[in-house]
């Protein structure tokens, strides 16, 4: 026998939007789920986050798309909150932006249309209905629905203006996430883009894993990348566990970057052209066992770095 889904009133679930609603979103597997369905890793920042006589209501990171301003309603969208939104990506120098929303009207939805068209090629901005959903005497269920978002790979060109390397590279990731999956990894994938690295994040604020290849220096390889204010600091904390690192990946390149607020460490397979297609099959094993070598080598050894993160604006790149 069947069951039927039954929406259920938000504000039954939640009775206050900042004390009840912000403080679940913002918890880890919560931000996760809303991650999943716009493709990011979302990692908290903070919550009420103070800008100017005013505060953002959640605020996160991506490993790609850098800080993420979250504004909620339990209501139907309006042009208050969207200028809010507006407002607190502009002070906190956010350039992703998410509006979740009980309702989202066609006006706001067109607006958010309109601004991701004609809108600066890194700025982001999403629509999300939140619903809530049961099936009998069931526990109510959360479902986030994208109502608008940036068209795929907008930022860089349509997939007709892609160069060949792109549509390779492209065609290489995928075909690495269907095998990673298939072989059972743990790796948290997300959706690939054509160029050349795929990010993994690592459970906090300015640490990720990048994949990389890269045609021209005839290169795969794995690498976490540090940056914003704590980079040097953190770096040195790791580096005194090198030896025991490297116990479980190998030898790693570890490169503290001059001159910039970032550092990197680096394992590297080099003399392979990763836009030779008969080779992927080698080359999509080495880094799916490295990828998990590192996962399990640095996250939990950066989850426990004794250090606070500062809601600084991020660093520019060098």
């Amino acid at each position: 026998m069947l069951g039927y889904l039954e929406p259920v009133e938000l504000h039954d679930v939640w009775a206050d939007e900042a004390r009840d609603f912000t403080p679940w979103l913002a918890r880890p597997e919560n931000l996760r789920r809303l991650g999943e369905v716009v493709n990011m890793d979302l990692e908290l920042e903070g919550t009420e986050v103070p800008v100017g006589p005013y505060s953002a209501d959640i605020v996160a990171t991506d490993v790609v798309n850098g800080r993420v301003v979250i504004e909620n309603q339990l209501g139907k969208t309006d042009h208050d909150h969207l200028g809010k939104l507006i407002t607190y990506a502009s002070g906190l120098k956010a350039k992703t932006m998410i509006w979740i929303a009980k309702e989202i009207t066609e006006e706001h939805r067109s607006a958010i249309v309109f601004l991701n068209e004609n809108s600066a090629l890194n700025m982001r901005l999403y629509a999300i209905q939140m619903q809530v959903m049961k099936i009998g005497t069931s526990a109510p269920a959360p479902l986030f629905k994208v109502v608008a978002s940036p068209n795929e790979y907008s930022e860089q060109a349509g997939a007709a203006e892609l160069t060949e390397t792109g549509l390779t590279y492209l065609a290489f990731w995928n075909d690495f996430k269907d095998y990673a999956q298939r072989e059972g990894t743990f790796l948290r994938l997300r959706k690939p883009s054509p160029g050349g690295w795929l990010a993994i994040a690592l459970g906090r604020s300015h640490f990720a894993l990048f994949l990389t290849i890269r045609g021209d220096d005839k290169r795969v390889g794995c690498e976490i990348i540090i940056d914003g204010a704590i980079a040097k600091a953190a770096f040195q904390e790791l580096a005194q566990q090198r030896e025991e690192i490297e116990k479980s990946t190998g030898p790693l390149e570890w490169v503290d970057v001059q001159g910039a607020q970032r550092c990197k460490i680096a394992l590297y397979r080099r003399d392979v052209d990763p836009l030779d297609r008969s080779i992927w099959p080698d080359l999509f094993k080495w880094l799916r066992q490295n990828a998990e070598a590192f996962q399990k080598a640095f996250a939990p050894r950066i989850k426990a770095l004794p250090m606070e993160e500062a809601m600084a604006a991020p660093a520019e790149e060098a």
